[in-house]
């Protein structure tokens, strides 16, 4: 009877580490979510542009398809990898880190370079898609998104991993990024999918509600949409710029040169003296987003969409051409 009690006191005890280690686990996975939350928004701000131009019976269909290969993306490439990372090579995550930071200022400043200097080409590939196929273009599109959001995806997973405290084993790491990697892909494309649908429910609402409040309602939906939509992208391109400079900036002060972080720091420490104690948190915050983000843009229009413009795709170009020859 003894061992019987000393086995379900061991068994008790296993149960209480057990549950222990799944809310490190559930803790550790919403901290490494919320630092990827700028490429979070980033996802679900680029990816709607890939359904434009289907018909509505075909956007959640494509959305789904999206959202599962970003999930392959996430579970079947990228955490092997991460895990590959940290168990034998964990002095590259800050430089993958900066080169995925790098990445995000140069989207960032592309899209606003694009804003004062308009490309004329953008627009064909709706033109052409009367005459294709539309499976293959369907097919077409969701490829174009999943390689998008594979960038985005290792950007997430890598500042997930970084996020991770040191010494836990591979297990769990392995079952945080996991759940972040679900969790991630279930928030943004099940807030894309709503977002791609609104305006058919907006229509529907407008056109066939029985209360004038509701069909009121429906109208708000139509009329919000537009301007929604371009604030999503303005916020996206935000915060793309402001994460990226920011992960550029901590990722320098780990090489060895910390004199920028520490000098933004000083910044939002003095800022945030003059206002109350409630604020200063929020003020500190601001503050340091905001020179994160102007270091993000300068770096990105200055350094990035030069090298990527005149080195970058002239080499690819290069060896595009060799393979075909």
């Amino acid at each position: 009877m003894s061992g019987l009690l000393a086995l379900l006191d061991d068994v008790a005890g296993i149960a209480k580490v057990a549950a222990a280690s799944v809310d490190d686990v559930a803790a550790q996975a919403t901290k490494a979510g919320a630092k990827a939350a700028g490429a979070l928004i980033d996802d679900a701000a680029v990816t709607p542009k890939y359904v434009h131009g289907f018909a509505p019976a075909r956007e959640l269909p494509i959305v789904g398809k999206i959202a599962l290969g970003s999930i392959r993306n996430k579970l079947l490439i990228l955490l092997p990898l991460a895990l590959i990372l940290s168990s034998f090579a964990p002095w590259a995550i800050t430089p993958l880190l900066m080169l995925g930071g790098a990445y995000l200022c140069f989207e960032g400043a592309e899209k606003i370079w694009h804003l004062f200097h308009p490309s004329e080409d953008h627009g064909s590939d709706e033109t052409a898609g009367g005459k294709q196929n539309s499976a293959h273009l369907e097919e077409k599109k969701v490829k174009g998104a999943v390689k998008t959001d594979f960038i985005l995806s290792a950007e997430i997973m890598t500042i997930a991993l970084s996020a991770l405290p040191e010494g836990d084993p591979i297990w769990m790491e392995a079952i945080t990024l996991a759940l972040v990697a679900v969790g991630i892909t279930a928030l943004v494309y099940g807030g894309v999918a709503i977002i791609v649908k609104a305006d058919d429910v907006g229509l529907w609402l407008a056109e066939n509600a029985k209360l004038s409040g509701t069909r009121a309602f429906g109208r708000g939906i139509l009329h919000f949409m537009p301007v929604f939509m371009k604030a999503l992208l303005i916020v996206g391109t935000a915060a793309m710029i402001w994460v990226g400079g920011n992960i550029l900036l901590h990722g320098i002060a780990e090489l060895g040169f910390p004199a920028p972080y520490d000098w933004i720091h000083h910044q939002a420490e003095t800022v945030s003296e003059h206002v109350g104690e409630s604020l200063k948190g929020l003020v500190s915050w601001a503050v340091t987003a905001f020179f994160d983000g102007i270091f993000g843009l300068v770096f990105g229009l200055v350094l990035m969409i030069p090298l990527a413009t005149f080195v970058i795709k002239p080499v690819f170009g290069l060896f595009s051409k060799k393979g075909a020859a």
